[in-house]
């Protein structure tokens, strides 16, 4: 399972639209799944997406494998990261 933490106008693909509390679903994983699948798999629009996605705390690409135990937390495109040439992208 990976810990997905939906952001903003995002927090629509859970179960809870409470702003106060946190929008995580948990996703099983198979092996060679990427960010890009993942999202796939929540049905969350790529024209929704900001460039703001972070796996276990690093600024990462939608191509990066993800594995099983790894936290993502995801921005939509409305919400985008200030100063984000501060960060690598890891691919």
């Amino acid at each position: 399972m990976i810990e997905v933490h939906l952001y903003g106008k995002l927090r629509r693909f859970t179960d809870n639209l409470d702003p106060s509390r946190d929008s995580i679903i948990n996703v099983p994983v198979k092996d060679g799944f990427t960010i890009g699948d993942i999202v796939k798999s929540l049905g969350i629009p790529l024209e929704e997406l900001g460039s703001n996605i972070f796996l276990n705390g690093e600024y990462s690409a939608l191509t990066r494998k993800v594995s099983d135990g790894d936290r993502l937390g995801i921005f939509p495109d409305d919400m985008k990261l200030l100063y984000k040439w501060y960060f690598d992208k890891v691919s």
